[in-house]
């Protein structure tokens, strides 16, 4: 499957297929990074504002003032990603697998679907059967589509 973009301002997405058609589009390894620069951005982030609140106790007239600020700021930000980080990092892991899973039964609902309704259209089209028959089945497969009722055969 090849998708395109819109427009030029939207990057266009890279799915190719790999087989029968279909690949899950989503990637663990840009969850993993983008997890990774949203730990860094709040680190920085916190440490910015640490350094921020140092400068307030820090005499402006200190020697090395500008060291020590980078100091506190540098320390606070490690330690806030040190914290973070690994429990962002396992929490992105369970929601991608959670979001594989869903794509996998929404792809393959929406396959079996369109295999059932390519038969249904099959049929429709055979002369041999009779046209109760066809209409059952039809109906059938619309309301099972919609939700509408519930098929039970007997043997």
């Amino acid at each position: 499957m090849r998708i395109s973009a819109i427009d030029r301002c939207c990057p266009k997405p890279q799915f190719t297929a790999s087989r029968n058609g279909y690949e899950n589009p989503i990637n663990r390894k840009s969850e993993k990074g983008l997890a990774i620069w949203g730990s860094i951005g709040g680190s920085a982030l916190v440490g910015a504002t640490a350094a921020g609140i140092g400068s307030c106790f820090i005499k402006s007239g200190a020697s090395k003032r500008a060291w020590k600020l980078g100091g506190i700021g540098v320390a606070a930000g490690l330690l806030t990603m040190a914290l973070t980080l690994p429990a962002k990092l396992y929490d992105t892991k369970v929601k991608a697998f959670a979001r594989e899973k869903e794509m996998d039964v929404f792809s393959r609902d929406r396959e079996l679907k369109s295999n059932i309704m390519e038969e249904v259209d099959k049929e429709v089209k055979d002369e041999d059967v009779s046209l109760d028959q066809k209409i059952n089945h039809y109906t059938t497969v619309q309301m099972a589509n919609n939700g509408n009722g519930l098929l039970v055969k007997g043997a």
